[in-house]
């Protein structure tokens, strides 16, 4: 199978590529940072890239939080534009099989239970409780305690942030696409990748970039809050097969369908923030009580569709993971 990877010679991307090729297949690397760099936005590069494909894997965005709501109209020109430029070009071309890198962060908050309540879906942390150190998301009826849990792919939509709100944007219209040409489309919302590749020292790296970055320098890991914030880690080795396990049963998708890819092994942010300082035999992680808005406290996927439907498993450990040497995790 001939197929286009668009962030193709990105973090995840390049793993991407490189399970395509090991499982026999053809991947077309389509990437705005090689030296004659092709953007997703520009709809005569796509489609002349389009030419010959098979299948479509769009990994091209603009990823992390962001600095602040200024980078607003770049989040929604990559990660928006990009994507409808792309599926009007495939719909042009007759290509009928997208695998979309999707996201957890589409959820917000993960899925929580109160003793009284049952499934409860809390709002916004309040900036106050944040501030006097209270981190965990009450029960918004009696405001009990809460127990997280992992969240399915039926859960609610409630995208808490500007990236968050692109990458459910980007699949709203990968349905739309689908409907409105017969196409086939598989979306895998990520949990918290990491692995050899991530990039490092940019305000736009995932946390564990970040801890890995204090930690080449000499310096502590700077945990946020108590440390205590549930995710599930999951390894990029093990993203990219699941992409290529995807792509190859996406003719059978019926129209739309979405895939939770992690571990399910969840950690803490400390949890994880130690496994890196052993690993680097650096400083013990600093515990800071700082916070950010519009993070979510605790979001752990229930993988079991992905590993029932077509077979799915990961096979490295968080354990392993943390200690395989490399230049970044995510």
């Amino acid at each position: 199978m001939r197929v286009l990877v668009t962030g193709g010679a990105g973090f995840i991307g390049s793993h991407v590529v490189s399970a395509l090729a090991d499982r026999g297949h053809d991947p077309v690397v389509f990437d705005l940072t090689e030296e004659n760099g092709r953007d997703v936005r520009d709809s005569a590069q796509v489609r002349e890239a389009l030419a010959g494909v098979d299948a479509v894997c769009h990994q091209a965005a603009k990823v992390g939080l962001g600095k602040d709501f200024g980078d607003a109209p770049d989040y929604v020109s990559v990660n928006e534009l990009g994507t409808a430029v792309l599926l009007a070009r495939m719909a042009e071309s007759g290509v009928r099989r997208l695998l979309l890198a999707g996201s957890m962060v589409v959820y917000g908050e993960g899925r929580y239970e109160c003793p009284a309540h049952g499934v409860v879906r809390p709002g916004p942390r309040a900036e106050a409780d944040l501030r006097a150190g209270r981190f965990e998301p009450r029960c918004p009826t009696c405001g009990a305690d809460l127990a997280p849990g992992l969240v399915a792919e039926d859960a609610p939509m409630d995208p808490r942030n500007v990236y968050a709100t692109t990458k459910l944007a980007q699949e709203h219209l990968a349905s739309s696409w689908a409907r409105a040409t017969g196409g086939r489309v598989v979306s895998l919302r990520y949990h918290n990748v990491y692995g050899p590749g991530m990039p490092r020292d940019t305000p736009y790296a995932g946390v564990a970039a970040l801890f890995r970055s204090a930690l080449a320098r000499g310096e502590a890991p700077r945990v946020f809050e108590d440390g205590g914030q549930r995710r599930d880690f999951v390894h990029v080795r093990d993203v990219a097969v699941a992409n290529a396990v995807a792509l190859e049963a996406v003719a059978d998708t019926p129209g739309f369908v979405a895939y939770n890819v992690g571990s399910g092994d969840p950690r803490t942010v400390g949890d994880m923030a130690k496994a890196l300082s052993a690993a680097c035999a650096g400083p013990d992680p600093v515990v800071t009580g700082e916070y950010r808005l519009g993070d979510v406290r605790h979001i752990t996927a229930d993988s079991a569709r992905l590993r029932g439907d077509l077979g799915w498993r990961p096979a490295v450990t968080f354990e392993a993971g943390m200690a395989e040497p490399g230049d970044g995790v995510a």
